[in-house]
């Protein structure tokens, strides 16, 4: 027989008995499903993670106090306050970051932001002048924090446009006050809507100069991040070294691995959200995978129940010819062809879905989140449903070719 031959009776075969065919390919639709839905909103989120850490800039190097954790036992570090002003200082001097062209420190927290009608809980960024040209903010109204207001320790802020909306609603804000722990801060600006960038939501943020944030709302002589900027992409590791040498000169460290502190570039932070996210979606991706053992599994079950109930039909076509290739190539295509279609299915289901629930969870977000959707995806959700159909499919076919043609024409 043709494999078109062949072919034509494995789908004639399918459409006996139709409800068992659709509740045989349900297992497979699942798993596939789950599988692209898994792998969708992985890439997805990694995207929405990277666009955000590129929002920042390639050119930033990031130093964090404490060294960097590489246990449990050094989880404390990150509570570290080895970043002092005089780390600061050493940081501007030219002589000791050549390439470096902005050096900005930052301190953070929440606290409540009072109004004259409402309160609302904000994060505090206590920045310097450089901050906001780091991170490629807009101004809508007004102006930002300068080095005056950091020298000054000036009580004024820069809201950004949720703040604005929820303490000032439709009303102007330029030049009113708001309280924070306890003191009056003038409104000098407002910014435009920007909204995630890295871990920072520039909407949700109150802006101050740093050395009033230390001063009366956090009470602390350290900071939190150092933030330096490479004057190009191809000075950032170069940047990064001069950072560590100068800071070890500033804490007198001489041993490397008493490094109190911690420096990372964007590419770093990219190469690690990959890292982590791919291991997330590929082991949640061999969890959805289980529901496809169980698939095939249900497959291979059907494919024996029919071969036991064709097993005149297979005796006859023996005794006129057929060969056990042709039994075990019926057999085989018939479970193929119910797994690549379950597969089809799945694949529909699962980009669907994955549609859908990248529109909602951007409503709720307040931000597109992308899809992740690839050809690659699809293309291995079919391969993946063709090599369970051939797999769980091999043994029933094999049975079903080695059959006696005279034992199988006396089956009753």
């Amino acid at each position: 027989m043709s494999a078109k031959d062949i072919l034509k009776s494995a789908i004639k075969a399918l459409k006996v008995n139709k409800g068992r065919t659709a509740l045989t390919m349900l297992g497979i639709v699942i798993g596939i499903m789950s599988i692209i839905l898994i792998y969708v909103a992985g890439q997805g989120a990694q995207n929405l993670i990277l666009g955000q850490i590129q929002g920042m800039g390639a050119k930033v190097i990031e130093i964090r106090p404490g060294r960097e954790p590489k246990g449990f036992n050094d989880i404390l570090q990150i509570f570290s306050d080895s970043l002092k002003e005089k780390d600061l200082v050493a940081l501007k001097k030219k002589e000791n970051l050549p390439y470096a062209k902005n050096v900005e420190p930052l301190v953070f927290g929440s606290a409540n932001a009072i109004s004259q009608t409402d309160t609302y809980n904000v994060n505090i960024y206590g920045i310097g002048s450089g901050f906001i040209r780091i991170y490629n903010i807009e101004i809508d109204k007004g102006r930002s924090i300068d080095e005056d207001d950091v020298k000054n320790l000036s009580d004024v802020v820069v809201i950004g446009s949720k703040v604005k909306e929820e303490l000032f609603g439709s009303f102007e804000a330029m030049g009113q006050k708001i309280k924070i722990k306890n003191k009056n801060f003038r409104i000098i600006g407002t910014l435009s809507e920007k909204g995630q960038v890295s871990i920072v939501n520039f909407d949700d943020v109150v802006l101050i100069p740093w050395t009033t944030a230390q001063q009366y709302v956090f009470g602390i002589k350290y900071f939190q991040h150092i933030l330096v900027e490479a004057e190009s992409e191809d000075l950032v590791d170069r940047t990064a070294e001069d950072i560590k040498i100068t800071l070890r000169n500033s804490h007198n460290i001489t041993d490397l691995e008493e490094d109190d502190f911690s420096t990372g570039t964007q590419a770093n932070a990219m190469e690690q959200v990959k890292t982590i996210t791919n291991i997330m979606t590929y082991f949640l991706a061999a969890v959805a995978a289980i529901s496809l053992l169980v698939g095939g599994i249900g497959i291979m079950n059907i494919m024996l129940v029919s071969v036991t109930e064709r097993t005149r039909e297979i005796g006859l076509r023996k005794a006129v010819g057929a060969k056990n290739s042709d039994i075990l190539k019926q057999f085989l295509f018939e479970s193929v062809i119910l797994t690549c279609l379950g597969g089809a299915i799945g694949i529909f289901f699962g980009i669907t879905l994955s549609i859908l629930s990248a529109i909602t969870i951007g409503y709720f977000l307040g931000q597109a989140w992308p899809t992740g959707i690839s050809l690659l995806g699809i293309a291995l959700g079919f391969f993946v449903a063709a090599f369970i159909g051939i797999i769980f499919g091999i043994y029933p076919a094999r049975r079903a070719s080695r059959l006696n043609p005279i034992e199988a024409l006396r089956y009753e």
